[in-house]
């Protein structure tokens, strides 16, 4: 039925993904009315298909694992690792804040967190994952939003932010369920959309040295960007725009009709690299986007292919809903992929593999027959580059598998620039009245937390944690409760 409908609230926001939901938590707890606009179906965003992982410090998961851990050398890590664009206040305010106001607090929230992963960049092990990854993490705290009195309104996309001066005063958009156009009159309004990395026209904007490249589309299916552009109507600032995380271990998504979006797949450890002249380039046990990416980046072509065989691809997981019962994944549909897919070779032999992937056969097969022999050999690592042998195998299983792959923009780490309460800054540096951001859109965190590099759990942790930021400083400015108030661990 068309038509307007009118719609009243204290808190507004923008998106119900990892940072929405946390947002509207904090809120709802400071007293305020509050309601989450979600473009999609069904909420969760990119977080809900994610690891679930965050970086945190100082947790009693470490300390049973005998892992002494600090803030101070949590820090010293992470501006290591993201350079000097990584924004040390917003940093060192995360780090401090993991234990109580991200760990503690997702624990009262119902999540559980169960186990710990090593990452490239951390001098001890930080990476914890909740219970049942992503998919467990989001749906406990969207319950939880739910059930302390939040709204969710799905299938609504946001085409406005409305303003009375200089202040916002709410939204306008369109629900695509009732065919309806609403008015959102809100006190403040909070924007956590995303990023842009489902948008290769924004990604190519942001890096015009990829031009001419593929590169795959890598984030959530909404994540286009739509709250960049709302924000940039209202004169928002953007900064380190160019700071796009890549990852390679993704291959096209073959029912993209636009062939644009890639699927990231995981759990094949035994699987080895070799780029277009049939030879491997990299340690594959160093997946991350600091050490793969400028590797693969590094080849002539711009492409690689995952070698493996059939007994590697048992607990193989590809990072899509198609492909997924919840935390689960469905063999059936992964088999699926790797049996159609024009973007995989299949073969009953290394040599039929080879002429598959237009590669040099003599070559390939040298580089496969001295990765078997380390294997044979049991030695601790493979003499080429190093990498670990504990969790591989030799080839010897077909059918054996080749997945193009190539690079995937998987997350923001800059964006709209905000000061440490997550109010959206203009170009003077002052706040925009009423409008705060959190999350992707604001490269996680302030507008570039990272730097040019994250050491992995530095994207979700941070975007739930800003999310709570910004909604206690949203229902503040709405009237309810005293903004965000922490309890840092010193």
């Amino acid at each position: 039925m068309a038509g307007t409908e009118k719609i009243e609230t204290d808190v507004a926001i923008i998106g119900a993904g990892a940072a929405g939901i946390a947002a509207g938590i904090e809120a709802r707890d400071a007293g305020a009315r509050v309601i989450a606009f979600e473009q999609s179906a069904a909420p969760g965003g990119s977080a809900i298909t994610s690891g679930g992982g965050c970086m945190l410090v100082g947790t009693p998961l470490q300390e049973k694992a005998g892992i002494r851990d600090t803030p101070d050398l949590a820090f010293k890590d992470w501006m290591e690792w993201g350079g000097p664009t990584a924004d040390a206040q917003w940093a060192r305010y995360y780090i401090e804040h993991t234990l109580h106001d991200l760990y503690h607090w997702a624990e009262r929230n119902g999540v559980t967190w169960v186990d710990m992963k090593p990452q490239e960049g951390n001098s001890v092990v930080r990476w914890t994952r909740a219970e049942q990854s992503g998919y467990g993490l989001m749906n406990k705290l969207i319950e939880s939003f739910g059930k302390k009195g939040g709204t969710i309104v799905a299938n609504t996309t946001i085409s406005g932010i409305k303003r009375k001066g200089n202040r916002v005063i709410g939204l306008t958009g369109t629900n695509a369920a009732t065919g309806k156009k609403i008015d959102v009159t809100a006190k403040t309004v909070l924007v956590a959309t995303g990023g842009f990395n489902s948008n290769l026209d924004k990604v190519i904007a942001a890096r015009p040295d990829l031009k001419g490249e593929r590169i795959l589309e890598g984030s959530g299916r909404g994540a286009t960007g739509i709250g960049h552009d709302l924000i940039g109507e209202l004169g928002g600032y953007f900064t380190h725009m160019d700071h796009i995380w890549f990852y390679v271990y993704a291959t096209p998504d073959y029912k993209d009709p636009q062939q644009r979006r890639g699927l990231v797949f995981r759990l094949v450890p035994g699987n080895i690299w070799v780029n277009q002249q049939g030879r491997r380039f990299h340690n594959e046990a160093l997946s991350g986007g600091n050490s793969a990416s400028p590797a693969l980046l590094a080849q002539t072509p711009r492409h690689a292919w995952a070698i493996m065989d059939l007994a590697m691809t048992a607990k193989m997981e590809i990072a899509d809903p198609y492909y997924r019962d919840g935390d689960r994944p469905v063999r059936e549909k992964i088999m699926e992929l790797l049996d159609n897919s024009p973007f995989i070779k299949k073969a009953d032999t290394l040599e039929k593999l080879a002429l598959e992937m237009k590669v040099d056969k003599k070559e390939f097969l040298e580089t496969v027959a001295r990765y078997n022999e380390a294997c044979e050999k049991k030695l601790p690592k493979e003499p080429e580059f190093g990498k670990p042998l504990g969790a591989s195998k030799k080839f010897d299983t077909a059918p054996y598998y080749a997945v193009q792959i190539f690079p995937l923009a998987r997350k923001n780490f800059g964006g709209v620039k905000t000061d440490i309460a997550c109010h959206v800054l203009d170009k003077h540096f002052e706040p925009i009245p009423g409008l705060f951001a959190a999350g992707e859109i604001a490269g996680m965190a302030g507008g570039h937390i990272n730097g040019k590099a994250g050491l992995e759990g530095t994207m979700l942790g941070p975007s739930l944690f800003s999310g709570r930021v910004a909604g206690g400083w949203a229902a503040h400015e709405a009237g309810f409760g005293k903004g965000f108030v922490g309890k840092p661990n010193r």
